[in-house]
């Protein structure tokens, strides 16, 4: 509950933004890019952004992975493949990069949000 009031009370509708990643990128919750050579790394993330937004999607993303990471669902499955390449803190980091998404989808639409809901085309 405190997650929500206090996404709502910083971007309101979410029309501030223009995709969700624009709101990740806000957050500070993507990755930053060094290029070196042409070639593009992704180093971790950025740090920028509202910091107090970004620490409770983190906490709330760490104490949601084990749950989520259990069900049968399709966020379900890619937590448990991301959970098998990469170190559990980045995998915290992409889920709670993955939730502000979707809370921009819910504010943005302004519908609820319906797990396992196939997402429009």
């Amino acid at each position: 509950m405190l997650n929500a009031t206090a996404l709502v009370a910083a971007i309101g509708n979410g029309a501030a933004f223009g995709r969700g990643r624009d709101l990740a990128a806000w957050l500070g919750l993507v990755p930053r890019r060094i290029t070196t050579g042409g070639k593009p790394r992704l180093i971790g993330i950025t740090k920028r952004g509202n910091k107090y937004l970004r620490k409770l999607l983190i906490h709330g993303a760490r104490a949601a992975l084990p749950h989520l990471a259990a069900s049968a669902t399709p966020l379900g499955s890619w937590l448990r493949g991301l959970m098998v390449r990469v170190h559990k803190n980045a995998v915290v980091v992409a889920l709670a990069n993955k939730l502000a998404r979707i809370a921009w989808a819910v504010l943005r639409r302004g519908e609820s949000f319906t797990a396992g809901q196939a997402a429009p085309v």
